[in-house]
């Protein structure tokens, strides 16, 4: 469903930005320094640390203490004032060698730095948000809505503009160099928020971010060809670039807050999970972003969540070249090898997902979208179907997908028909998730009715380990868009939604091989 992120990203992504951690570093910092015992730090170590940054006992008067910060709903918006402006851009320069040292990545200029307003960032964002970018954030919202990621009357591009005004918390603007620092984000957290965006910077000066990020950007959906397995195959590079490059400035963040107390970010695994946490669930005030549907706040974080936890493994088992440089030079083009770095490491290798005659089996429809399910994707349906801990048990399996979504050619108004093609490790983990995936009928449709049974007369198996029902062969419902089949064979699942039974016929026989 690369896509649809695709779609999401565009509007937050005119800009690397520290996103949802307004606090979350700060909290990190405090935690580091409640657990170090006070007879265990190397007071040297600290008193070189103290020159890049001071620790939270040397916070001005005044300021609230980062172990309890004030919600922002007990007290009106602070902005920065001009002094501290001026103070926060002497540390640049200092912050900026901090990160150069962490990630190796060289200083080859200056960058600019500017403090912007929250206005501004909005007014920014409108300017850059192209006819383009918006008509594919408007198709994208259509097939999140027919997988049920999103509700019917769901507002898309409403809501990313909110989410913007509450979660940003700086960004690095690469067209014009600048290091953007914001007005109302607390002068506490301006220092960690420093060294994230600074690694952009490093990054930008490295390999040229706008560039390095755009060989990700291919919309498939737009393209006149029909898309090849290769196509397919790379539909995710953005997503997983991105994470390297938000989990590098993330591992650098929190590496910032730790130094003063002699920690490091492998030495502290439950720092890091605390942060992971406070990700997920939001802050206090983040009463936008705990609102979203699942699927958008799994996405806002993944970069960030997934990014960190794949830079960890990388410095554990390669250190810092492998974890930065080497990584910039060699990146991942999977979200799979981001959420399972084990597989990026050892070069895993997945045979191409075999893709249908486009053209020809959809001849009677005009193409509206199509793109990879990879595994992030699949993690997320299943979370929002099944739960959690089922996700992260199931999604570990998958081996491929990817889906098309097409109307009736001249009934503009018709519903969105839908194929995805879905690949497992093997047949008993493409059962159970056909099952999830029927299950989840019943919650997208007003109506949905079973109308057979599988084609071999087969009822549906038991998962002998976690009785779960598997889904088997081949089922049918009818709702009020039309037909829905599901059908499982071996390792692959079927699904054509809201297709006319000749198309659906064309696509069991090219899958399956009839």
């Amino acid at each position: 469903m690369d896509t649809v992120k695709l779609a999401c990203e565009k509007v937050l992504r005119p800009l690397f930005a520290v996103v949802m951690l307004l606090g979350m570093s700060a909290i990190a910092g405090a935690q580091a320094q409640d657990q170090a015992a006070p007879q265990q730090q190397n007071q040297d170590q600290n008193q070189t640390d103290k020159s890049v940054r001071p620790t939270q006992d040397q916070k001005p008067a005044g300021e609230s203490p980062a172990s309890t910060p004030a919600p922002s709903t007990q007290k009106p918006e602070v902005k920065i004032t001009a002094r501290e402006a001026e103070e926060l851009f002497h540390s640049v320069d200092e912050i900026l060698a901090f990160d150069s040292k962490q990630t190796g990545l060289p200083i080859k200029k200056q960058v600019k730095r500017r403090l912007t307003s929250r206005d501004e960032v909005e007014a920014y964002l409108t300017k850059h948000m192209k006819d383009q970018d918006v008509k594919r954030l408007q198709r994208s919202e259509l097939v999140l809505k027919k997988f049920g990621l999103l509700p019917r009357d769901f507002d898309l591009e409403k809501l990313l503009v909110a989410l913007l005004r509450e979660q940003v918390a700086g960004y690095y603007d690469p067209k014009t160099k600048t290091v953007n620092l914001l007005d109302w984000v607390p002068m506490e957290e301006q220092e960690p928020v420093m060294a994230h965006e600074l690694t952009h910077a490093l990054q930008d000066q490295a390999v040229g971010l706008d560039k390095w990020m755009k060989r990700g950007e291919k919309d498939l959906g737009e393209i006149r060809k029909d898309p090849t397995s290769a196509d397919i195959e790379n539909d995710e590079m953005d997503d997983s670039r991105e994470a390297v490059v938000e989990g590098q400035a993330e591992t650098v963040m929190l590496q910032y807050e730790l130094a003063p107390v002699g920690r490091s970010i492998l030495d502290s695994p439950d720092l890091v999970d605390s942060m992971e946490s406070q990700m997920e669930n939001g802050t206090d005030d983040s009463t936008v972003f705990k609102d979203a549907p699942i699927f958008l706040r799994e996405s806002l974080t993944f970069p960030y969540s997934y990014g960190l936890k794949f830079e960890m493994k990388l410095l554990e088992k390669g250190g810092r070249e492998k974890a930065f440089a080497g990584v910039l030079a060699n990146p991942p083009h999977t979200t799979r090898q981001i959420m399972q770095p084990e597989t990026y490491l050892s070069h895993e290798q997945i045979a191409p997902m075999p893709v249908v005659e486009f053209k020809h089996d959809f001849k009677d429809y005009a193409k509206f979208d199509i793109g990879a399910m990879g595994e992030f994707d699949v993690a997320v349906l299943i979370e929002q179907y099944a739960g959690k801990k089922l996700s992260e048990r199931l999604y570990p399996e998958w081996r491929g997908g990817y889906y098309y979504a097409a109307r009736p050619k001249g009934d503009a108004a018709a519903p969105l028909g839908l194929m995805y093609v879905s690949r497992w490790s093997d047949a008993e983990k493409a059962a159970e998730f056909a099952e999830i995936y029927a299950q989840s009928l019943a919650k997208r449709y007003r109506k949905a009715e079973e109308v057979g049974k599988t084609s071999s007369g087969q009822a549906a198996a038991q998962h002998p380990k976690y009785k779960i029902d598997l889904l088997q062969g081949r089922h049918a419902w009818t709702t009020e868009e039309g037909t829905v089949v599901i059908e499982e064979r071996g390792d692959t699942v079927l699904v054509s939604e809201s297709l006319d039974a000749a198309t659906t016929e064309a696509l069991e026989k090219e899958v399956f091989k009839k």
